[in-house]
């Protein structure tokens, strides 16, 4: 809760005015300490990436660690792997069902984070639109991880997510993170990827792994060549 207004406002390009509204509408994570709003960074960039905001990635770096290696989707993807006809009739089911398929540390607790998931969507929908959401913690959770994972599930139903275009659900990406800089950093490049035509019909067409991977990597060397 390190963040102001001003701060919020720099950070997501927009005005203070819009803040105020964003706050007022009750849209936007905000922390009411002493009369004065204070915002978490990265909850706020969680939130302006999962609406597609298209928040620059100098806002998601950390100055001090910008030397080290981040994953790309592909090495995440290959790390958590492809999934389908994952069975349900409601978010919470299908989610349960996921995570008992998902790889994962043997020691790991898959019941909290099965509920961390669930808490995480009670927040506010990860539903991106056209039928996709992006099932993930609030917070970086001690599950053993070496690596950030991303999962990718096809469900056998989809399912209502109450997501902003109303759209029932039938692909998740579930991304699991070590750390709160390699979660942002992912989530940024998966909302930059779901924008790009071959990978969305790879996922509309419940691909092959090979073909998915395929597209995944074709989609992410059109974003190498256009990042700053």
């Amino acid at each position: 809760m390190n963040l102001s207004v001003k701060d919020a406002a720099a950070l997501l390009t927009v005005s203070e005015k819009t803040i105020y509204r964003w706050i007022k509408q009750d849209l936007i994570p905000v922390y009411k300490l002493n009369e004065s709003y204070r915002f978490n960074k990265s909850e706020l960039l969680e939130w302006a990436l999962s609406r597609r905001m298209g928040v620059p990635v100098s806002a998601y770096e950390e100055p001090e660690s910008r030397t080290l290696p981040l994953p790309s989707l592909v090495e995440a993807l290959e790390n958590g792997g492809v999934f389908y006809r994952i069975e349900g009739d409601s978010r919470n089911a299908v989610l349960k069902n996921m995570v008992r398929e998902l790889r994962l540390p043997p020691e790991t607790d898959r019941d909290y984070l099965e509920k961390a998931l669930i808490a995480r969507e009670n927040l506010a929908s990860t539903g991106l639109g056209q039928g996709i959401a992006v099932p993930h913690p609030r917070n970086p959770l001690p599950l053993h991880l070496n690596e950030p994972s991303l999962s990718l599930s096809f469900l056998e139903q989809p399912v209502d997510y109450q997501a902003l275009d109303a759209q029932p659900v039938s692909v998740l990406f579930t991304l699991l993170s070590p750390t709160a800089r390699m979660h942002l950093h992912l989530l940024s490049r998966l909302c930059f990827v779901l924008r790009d035509g071959g990978f969305l019909a790879a996922l509309q067409q419940v691909a092959t792994r090979e073909n998915l991977f395929a597209a995944l990597q074709q989609a992410e060397a059109c974003l190498a060549r256009t990042a700053p």
